[in-house]
């Protein structure tokens, strides 16, 4: 679980994040969503600490990350997984190097090892035998869930997906999310996923934070978020033909 208390964050006099206090369960697929210029990107470096809060606090299953030592700091780091947007895979390794790069960061474990593990979680996302394929052999769907293995490969504690789905078709960006949802539940882990895609929400919303100017607008989970009557929610979600048709249809069976 991670407990958010009263966060601030500007820079060069502008505040960005406004007073956000807010809690993301273990288990389950949180997802922060909002418009460009809401404050998404930066809540989420916070989440990650590579940004500090001029004010408020982040705590992590009970530690507060600004009252751990260094050492500590980084320790809690570790155990922390992250999908980029657009996968962010080394371009000159193989699949299985990109997955392997953790471990021979953040370990002290034998080749033979590392490769188990790589192993376990390339089976996990449905790549077997992808071991010596390049990045630029593979699809974007195959790359993303590339990005996938290497953000588990640690067994991390806490997940963080920034934009999964972007550059993705439909069918692809559902396989995604679902996949996220499916190893957030079996490795317990808290995700946090940073996206737009309506199409995210409506599949594993099952907490979401809705963000505007850097203050917590409104939270709730997908089937809160049909019925609100919040307008900055409403302006927000309308924008998706598929929501909007979806939401009809759900009124329309109350």
């Amino acid at each position: 679980m991670i407990e958010v208390k009263d966060i601030h964050k500007g820079f060069n006099g502008e505040q960005i994040l406004k007073g956000i206090t807010t809690t993301f369960e273990r288990g389950k697929t949180n997802l922060i969503i909002g418009t460009s210029g809401s404050g998404k990107t930066v809540f989420l470096k916070c989440m990650l600490g590579l940004f500090t809060p001029e004010k408020g606090s982040i705590c992590y299953d009970g530690a507060t990350y600004s009252d751990l030592s260094t050492e500590e700091q980084r320790d809690l780091r570790e155990q922390m997984g992250m999908v980029f947007q657009g996968s962010a895979l080394f371009d000159s390794m193989t699949v299985e190097e990109n997955v392997m790069f953790p471990l021979m960061m953040f370990t002290k474990q034998k080749k033979e090892e590392m490769l188990v593990r790589v192993n376990e979680v390339l089976a996990r996302v449905n790549l077997e035998n992808s071991n010596n394929k390049l990045p630029s052999e593979i699809s974007g769907g195959m790359q993303k869930r590339v990005a996938i293995a290497r953000a588990i490969v640690t067994r991390p504690k806490y997940l963080f997906c920034d934009e999964p789905n972007s550059g993705l078709d439909p069918r692809t960006a559902i396989v995604i999310d679902n996949l996220i949802k499916e190893i957030t539940e079996e490795y317990d882990i808290t995700t946090i996923i940073n996206t737009h895609d309506m199409n995210s929400v409506m599949e594993i919303g099952e907490k979401i934070v809705f963000l505007k100017f850097g203050n917590l607008e409104w939270e709730g989970d997908k089937s809160q978020i049909f019925k609100t009557d919040n307008e900055a929610v409403t302006e927000f979600v309308y924008s998706s033909n598929l929501f909007k048709k979806v939401r009809d249809a759900q009124l329309k069976g109350l």
